[in-house]
């Protein structure tokens, strides 16, 4: 509907004068980008890059393509997405479903510069442990001429084989393989590492000394939940939707505490990119409070709508972050 309404005349403009907030304050200089304001829209939303320039309409200073992987794939089995009204949250285990690569290169070519685009890339469901990070190079290799930076999608709940993602010595070869890359080109690109709410604190401390010694850009915290802890919706209704990862409110306050371990414990050594449960501005102002320099939003869109993003930048300028 986006799509189609946008191309109506004069709707564009409409838009803009709508849910834009222009304002130089609103500025952030983050891993060596500029961005016109620190509010983004996460992966998952545009898999394909097929709505970008059209979403750049409602105010976003950023917006993360993907997950794109190597090859399209279909993606787990329908149904796979579910709404929990009452808990302001979704549920998904959508699967890495995508175009694949070459599709989105496509989009990417027509991207008319409104703002910054971030890659996000995984890999192919069905690749062999030993052929993970072929995939995350052949994503990153092909992309990026075409993206502003890269998150290495590592802590999907959804994915086959997802152990290994998880494994600090593989993050690490992983990291470095994917920098060896970026050094061949002319312009490198920063990096960073999504990661899950449901690490613990050893966990945690394990992603800042990683962070440290691969001089990765950033992280962006966090990814879906596979905890149902405090939940209104019935064991019933959660036993019937099954496994998936959870977003919005129900995992706002853990992703917050995770940022703010992540700022406090590494000193603010390294930007953090802050999603999870963000429904407010005030839910907003929590995670820059708590030491990130963005923010993104998902679910919170999908529920406020994009008057959400015109008031969480108010908010910032009445607050002079």
């Amino acid at each position: 509907m986006i799509k189609i309404v946008s191309k109506i005349p004069f709707i564009s403009s409409i838009f803009r004068s709508l849910y834009q907030v222009n304002d130089k304050r609103l500025e952030r200089e983050v891993f060596g980008l500029k961005f016109k304001n620190p509010v983004g829209l996460a992966a998952g939303f545009d898999k394909n890059a097929v709505l970008y320039n059209e979403l750049a309409n409602f105010g976003f200073g950023f917006i993360e393509i993907g997950t794109v992987t190597p090859r399209g794939q279909e993606g787990n089995p329908k149904k796979r997405l579910f709404r929990l009204k009452e808990d302001q949250g979704i549920i998904n285990r959508m699967g890495f479903n995508n175009e694949g690569l070459e599709a989105a290169i496509n989009q990417l070519k027509k991207n008319k510069g409104r703002l910054i685009i971030g890659g996000n890339i995984g890999k192919n469901t069905d690749t062999a442990p030993e052929n993970y990070t072929t995939d995350y190079l052949e994503c990153f290799k092909a992309l990026h001429p075409y993206v502003d930076y890269f998150v290495l999608n590592v802590s999907c709940p959804n994915v086959g084989s997802h152990a290994k993602l998880n494994d600090k010595e593989y993050l690490e070869e992983l990291i470095k393989a994917v920098q060896q890359a970026n050094d061949t080109f002319e312009n490198q690109k920063p990096i960073l590492l999504k990661i899950a709410p449901d690490l613990n604190t050893t966990q945690l401390d394990e992603i800042i000394t990683l962070v440290s010694e691969t001089n990765l850009d950033g992280v962006i915290a966090s990814n879906t939940s596979t905890i149902r802890d405090g939940l209104k919706a019935s064991e019933e209704q959660l036993t019937s939707i099954g496994q998936g990862g959870l977003s919005g409110q129900p995992v706002k306050n853990r992703s917050t505490e995770v940022i703010k371990y992540l700022s406090k414990k590494s000193g603010r050594g390294f930007p953090i990119i802050g999603v999870g449960g963000i429904h407010s501005a005030k839910d907003a102002l929590e995670k820059i409070a708590a030491g990130a320099s963005l923010v993104q939003i998902y679910t919170g869109f999908i529920y406020e709508g994009p008057a959400l993003i015109k008031a969480i930048n108010k908010e910032i300028l009445t607050k002079s972050l």
